[in-house]
């Protein structure tokens, strides 16, 4: 039996245990985005600029880098429910702390610690989440988890910019935090007990790193989604820049981008469910041309907000990847789920890395838009190469 399917009877339905993880991820979703709208209440608060405000949002994204192998390999032995409460106790306290921060260097530690369960929450919640429905059903079960990460983005991020500036950007963690003590009290209530799998071990989750189709995977996320997030990061300034419209109007054109992520998570993981990597190619095709589009709808608010929320759908690329991950890590799935956001934040430095190179070189600050035609590109042709060797060494069943 494949260790994604081994669990004692719960009387909650699935439905609810996979809502009580989407809340979970609502609150990640939520620290993730909102530290980036909070940044000027912060950094006017504990007396910082705006470059050494964005060490901590880099702090956030490092520590999740290092805490998602981490935490997954050093907890291989302990059963999947209280791992995920452990996890998310982490991250409530550590957000919770963040609310009385006295200072920038106690706030750039604990944006560290707060990041460091967060891939290791997704991977292992990936696995609970498949556990509770049929084996066709499973990209549908990771993508409606993940729609708490997105529905972070319309809602979360909002409320928590609004209590920054009607209150203190102190409330924002506050907020997060709550969020996290009630993923905890549901997960416990609500998830089913299920035992380390027979042989779980440290060594074990290692072995997914001696797999090419694991690396394979990674790229892809890697290269491939940081073509959304060299678009994303820029979107505010390319809407008062080219577009000169209202600053009223960009947190409403930021919601589109955050609806067009839900609908996508809604949709595209019925398609993978029914032809994994297929969809895979095909939403990175999707990318690439929806981002070449970008410069030419810039112009104007009513074409570019229709195209930023084309743009989001190509953020379903993260449920199906985490499905394929597990797909080919065989018996060590937990490390490779929770690698897939060591990827994906990765792809959330490269990706505005290389779109401010551009701006900067003189290309206008449109270029973005071709940067992330480029990267969705180079994820596309990883990904002809990972289906290549399925056709050379077709993939054994775990």
């Amino acid at each position: 039996m494949s260790p994604t399917t081994t669990s004692t009877p719960t009387k909650a339905s699935p439905g609810m245990v996979i809502l009580a993880l989407a809340i979970g991820a609502f609150a990640i979703g939520t620290t993730e985005f909102a530290t980036m709208s909070l940044l000027p209440y912060f950094a006017l608060d504990l007396g910082i600029d705006a470059p050494a405000a964005g060490h901590v949002i880099s702090a956030y994204a490092l520590g999740v880098v290092v805490g998602a192998p981490l935490l997954t390999v050093l907890a291989a032995r302990m059963a999947r429910r209280t791992l995920l409460i452990t996890l998310m106790g982490m991250f409530t306290l550590f957000n919770a702390l963040c609310a009385f921060a006295p200072n920038y260097e106690s706030l750039l530690i604990l944006r560290f610690l707060s990041g460091l369960p967060h891939g290791a929450y997704f991977g292992i919640g990936s696995l609970v989440a498949v556990s509770m429905v049929p084996y066709s059903q499973r990209n549908q079960a990771v993508g409606r988890m993940f729609l708490g990460l997105t529905i972070a983005t319309i809602i979360g991020v909002p409320f928590a910019n609004w209590l920054g500036h009607v209150l203190s950007w102190r409330w924002g963690f506050g907020l997060v935090a709550a969020s996290g003590l009630l993923t905890m009290v549901l997960i416990a209530r609500l998830a089913p007990y299920s035992p380390p799998a027979a042989g779980a071990s440290p060594l074990r989750e290692l072995s997914a790193l001696k797999h090419l189709q694991v690396w394979l995977t990674l790229a892809v996320g890697a290269i491939g989604f940081g073509g959304l997030f060299a678009v994303y990061t820029y979107l505010a300034d390319i809407l008062l820049q080219v577009t000169q419209t209202s600053p009223n109007v960009v947190p409403l054109v930021l919601a589109v981008f955050g609806l067009g992520l839900t609908i996508g998570n809604i949709l595209i993981p019925w398609l993978a469910d029914r032809a994994l990597l297929p969809t895979a190619a095909g939403l990175l095709l999707w990318s690439a041309a929806m981002s070449a589009l970008f410069p030419l709808a810039a112009g104007h608010v009513w074409s570019i907000s229709l195209n930023v929320f084309l743009i989001g759908f190509g953020g379903a690329l993260g449920t199906v990847l985490q499905t394929r991950l597990m797909d080919v890590a065989r018996h060590a799935q937990g490390l490779a789920a929770a690698l897939n956001h060591s990827a994906f934040n990765f792809a959330n430095a490269l990706g505005p890395l290389l779109g401010g190179m551009a701006i900067a070189g003189g290309y206008g600050w449109t270029s973005p838009g071709w940067v992330g035609a480029g990267l969705a590109m180079g994820g596309f042709v990883i990904l002809m190469v990972s289906m290549l060797v399925d056709r050379i060494r077709p993939p054994q069943p775990a």
